[in-house]
């Protein structure tokens, strides 16, 4: 794994020196802009929009746009300096329970391993950790980005999550759209719930593949093969929907009827088939 930050974690006045790895990788197909004539591919150039001229990174600066068309600028010796020694420093400010969290908050996850002479002082905190059932709330700064962090036990390593800042969240007010508390048919509540329980399951990731990765790899190998490749165009559904049919629907597909209920046994390991009605349904 490749190292992605070197520092250490602070609580109190103990130090424990550690390397951040990232603990996901992006599996998606990387797609380059090609030119249709000749197959080459296309490059981004550098360009000036007053001057109409290539620029060199030597000649490149950052600015924030204050104003429409103004900046001002930052030398890289100016930002750096912003930067203090914290900057290879997770501090944890304070002791919470995960449950505390909403999921929104949460970014990306990253996997701390002892550095150095740390190893004494990592298993320590790891093991205090775990005793308490508490997970760490910190400071980090990753590449000039400063965020929060939780710091939490993971089998026998330490995982650190950056998360958002509560300014960063935007409030579900603002969501346009959303029903103003509308009746609900006790009816088809009740089939909801039923569905609910009958599609419930302990989690297992494993179980979950992503599709369209599988078929776009299929697919750029016939290519390469030279195989000639023909799909067929989706079937446009109505949006025409029958709350009642698509529950209804559902419920079958998962070889359970309302006459069943809450007693009848799950199917084992079986994908249920979307109807045309369970789809539309979701759809609304």
């Amino acid at each position: 794994m490749h190292t992605v930050w070197k520092g250490a974690i602070s609580f109190g006045l103990v130090h424990v020196p550690v390397k951040m790895f990232s603990a996901t990788e992006d599996k998606d197909i990387s797609m380059r802009l090609v030119h249709k004539a000749c197959g080459g591919p296309i490059a981004y150039v550098r360009q000036c929009k007053n001057c109409e001229v290539e620029v060199a990174w030597d000649d490149i600066a950052k600015g924030y746009e204050y104003e429409k068309g103004k900046f001002v600028l930052f030398e890289k010796e100016e930002l750096d300096a912003l930067a203090s020694e914290t900057t290879k420093t997770i501090q944890i400010l304070d002791f919470v329970d995960l449950t505390e969290i909403d999921p929104i908050y949460f970014q990306k996850t990253y996997y701390l391993a002892p550095d150095q002479a740390g190893g004494n002082a990592y298993q320590l905190l790891l093991e205090a950790m775990r005793g308490s059932g508490r997970i760490g709330i910190a400071k980090i700064s990753i590449r000039s980005k400063s965020s929060l962090a939780a710091i939490r036990v993971l089998d026998g390593c330490l995982a650190i999550e950056t998360i958002f800042y509560p300014d960063e969240i935007r409030p579900i007010s603002q969501v346009p759209g959303l029903p103003e508390k509308p009746a609900v048919n006790e009816k088809e509540l009740g089939m909801a719930q039923m569905l609910i329980e009958q599609l419930t399951s302990p989690f297992e990731p494993a179980k979950y593949t992503d599709d369209y990765r599988t078929r776009l790899m299929d697919l750029i190998g016939k290519k390469i093969a030279g195989e000639e490749v023909h799909i067929a165009p989706e079937q446009q559904e109505t949006n025409v929907v029958d709350l009642m049919a698509a529950l209804q629907a559902s419920l079958e597909a998962v070889k359970v009827t309302p006459a069943d209920g809450a007693g009848a046994e799950k199917p084992k390991k079986k994908t249920a088939k979307k109807s045309k009605s369970s789809a539309e349904g979701t759809g609304s």
